[in-house]
C-alpha cells in the first residue's frame, strides 16, 4: 500500500529495478499467465459442452430482451452508487473537503482503471482526478484503500452467508469468503488501519495523514458496512435482469439470494485473481454457480451478456460524468468568492 501511494504522489521515474522487485514482478507475470491459462481452459471446456445445446435450443442473439438488458444496466450503475457514497464519507471524516460533483466524477472514472494491469490506475485516476486545494492527494489514495477493502469484507460477508445457507455442497467456497471477509475487514477496524498505516510509513508522505487517520472511527464503519451490503444485494438484482433477458429461462425474485452470492463471488474471485477486470475469472465463476440451476446454455449467455452489460454501462457512466459535471478546479474557483 505505501509503495502504491508513494507512486501517486512523488510521481515515480521507471528506474532500474533491484534484484528482488524484479524477480516479484516476473513471479507477479507467471501467476497472471497461469490464472490465465487455467481460466481459458475452465471456459472452453464449458462452451465446448455448450455447443451441442446451443444448436438444439436455436439461441440467438435477436430473441433476446434488450430492455431487460437495460435494466440490468441501469441497476449496476445504481448498485455502484453506494461505494461512491462511502468514499466522499470517508473523505469528509479524514478531514478533506471535496466538491461531491468532482468526487462523482473521480469514481465513475476511475472505475475505468480497473481494466489497466495492475490494479494501482484506479487510484492513479481517482486521486489525479479529485486532488485540489481542499483535498491531500496521499489522504485521498488512502481513501480508496478504505473504500475498496471494505467493498471486498462486505461482499465476502454477504457471499459467505449465502452460500453457507443456499449451497450446502459448497462449503468451502463459503469458508473461504469468510477468511477474505477477515482479511479484507480487519484492516479497514480504525485502530487496525491506523496501526498498518503507521507501520508502512505512509504518514510520512504528508503532513496532513496524520490528522486524517484521527478521522476514522466505528460510525464509519457501520455506515460503510450497512450501505454497501445495499450494493451487493442491487448486483445480485442486476444479475437477475441479464438472465430474465435470455428466452425460455424461468425465473422469479425468489432466486434472487441465489444470484447474489453468485456475483459476489464471481467479482471477488476476479479482484484477487490480478487479471486486468478480472476477465474470465468472473464469467467462470457465474458460468459453474448458475450451470446447475439453469443449464449451460443459459450459464454461457448470462456470463457474457454480464460483462458486456456491465462494461458498457460504465463506459456510458464515464461519458456522462466527465462531461455533465465539473472538475476540482472549476468547483474550487467557484467556492473562492463565498469563502
Amino acid at each position: 500500500m505505501a509503495r502504491t501511494i508513494r507512486s501517486v504522489n512523488i510521481n515515480d521515474t521507471n528506474g532500474d529495478l533491484s534484484p528482488r522487485r524484479r524477480l516479484a514482478s516476473w513471479l507477479k507475470l507467471l501467476v497472471r499467465v497461469v490464472i490465465l491459462a487455467l481460466v481459458a481452459w475452465g471456459i472452453w471446456r464449458t462452451v465446448d459442452k455448450a455447443q451441442g445445446k446451443f444448436a438444439e435450443s436455436r439461441f440467438s442473439l435477436s430473441d433476446l430482451n434488450y430492455y431487460w438488458l437495460l435494466l440490468s444496466g441501469a441497476l449496476y450503475l445504481l448498485g455502484t452508487f453506494p461505494s461512491c457514497v462511502f468514499w466522499y464519507r470517508t473523505l469528509l471524516s479524514m478531514g478533506q473537503r471535496p466538491n461531491w460533483a468532482s468526487t462523482v466524477r473521480a469514481f465513475y472514472v476511475g472505475h475505468l482503471g480497473k481494466y489497466v494491469p495492475g490494479k494501482a490506475m484506479v487510484i492513479v485516476i481517482r486521486t489525479g482526478m479529485i486532488r485540489c486545494a481542499a483535498v491531500d492527494t496521499t489522504v485521498a489514495a488512502t481513501s480508496i484503500f478504505i473504500e475498496t477493502l471494505t467493498m471486498m469484507a462486505v461482499g465476502s460477508m454477504v457471499s459467505a452467508a449465502l452460500l453457507a445457507c443456499l449451497l450446502r455442497q459448497h462449503g468451502t467456497l463459503a469458508a473461504s469468503s469468510l477468511v477474505l471477509m477477515v482479511a479484507a475487514g480487519l484492516p479497514t477496524f480504525p485502530p487496525v488501519f491506523r496501526r498498518v498505516v503507521r507501520l508502512l510509513r505512509v504518514h510520512r508522505a504528508s503532513a496532513a495523514m496524520d490528522k486524517a487517520l484521527d478521522g476514522l472511527n466505528w460510525r464509519l464503519v457501520v455506515f460503510g458496512w450497512g450501505i454497501i451490503t445495499i450494493e451487493w444485494l442491487m448486483f445480485g438484482v442486476s444479475l437477475w435482469a441479464t438472465l430474465r433477458s435470455v428466452p425460455n429461462i424461468h425465473t422469479s425474485l425468489a432466486d434472487l439470494p441465489l444470484l447474489t452470492a453468485c456475483v459476489s463471488l464471481a467479482m471477488l474471485a476476479g479482484f484477487l485473481s490480478l487479471v486486468p477486470g478480472g476477465l474470465g475469472v468472473r464469467e467462470l465463476v457465474v458460468m459453474q454457480l448458475i450451470k446447475p440451476v439453469y443449464g449451460e446454455v443459459a450459464a454461457l449467455a448470462v456470463a457474457v451478456l454480464l460483462r458486456l452489460v456491465w462494461l458498457a454501462s460504465e463506459l456510458v457512466m464515464a461519458a456522462i460524468v466527465t462531461v455533465a459535471l465539473p472538475g476540482p478546479e472549476s468547483s474550487q474557483t467557484a467556492e473562492t468568492p463565498q469563502a
